[in-house]
């Protein structure tokens, strides 16, 4: 194994654990909602009166799919709908009560997933941090450049056509 293997496997293995242990709490508090609805659930909740095109982007989904899971947050009364004075044409979603629910519960488990991490974090230092932030950032500009070069758009929604 080569040293990219290597560190992309550990990588790859940590958020993998991270995300089943994550997950399994999640389903356990939010069973009946699925992962793409408690997120999109918690971006509209962190950024009030957003529309498809800022959802989609967010999500690397296309608009018809982030429309789709929007209508279905919307017929589960967890989004609302409202148009701009400013533009009669354009769709802004809003938490409904119900919605504000789901998406306090999730902030709750986030603050919770946080906490158990702390310890881990708060102990690394400086000089790793830096280190760690700078490989992943000169990492993933050679990303940009590649998916540049081969003509790829990430915030297309490919990587789910695939």
């Amino acid at each position: 194994m080569n040293r990219g293997e290597e560190i992309l496997g550990v990588c790859w293995s940590t958020f993998q654990k991270k995300m089943c242990l994550e997950g399994f709490f999640l389903k356990q508090k939010l069973k009946e909602y699925k992962p793409s609805e408690i997120h999109c659930i918690q971006y509209v909740g962190d950024n009030p009166n957003v529309n498809v095109t800022k959802l989609a982007d967010a999500f690397n989904m296309t608009t018809g799919g982030v429309t789709k899971l929007t209508k279905k947050l919307i017929e589960k009364n967890l989004l609302s709908t409202h148009k701009s004075p400013d533009n009669k044409k354009e769709i802004y979603f809003t938490l409904t009560a119900k919605g504000m629910e789901i998406y306090n519960i999730h902030h709750a488990l986030d603050v919770q997933f946080q906490r158990r991490d702390k310890e881990i974090f708060d102990n690394i230092t400086d000089e790793t941090y830096e280190t760690i932030l700078n490989f992943f950032g000169v990492y993933s500009r050679h990303l940009d450049e590649e998916l540049k070069k081969a003509g790829i758009d990430a915030h297309s929604g490919v990587i789910n056509k695939l």
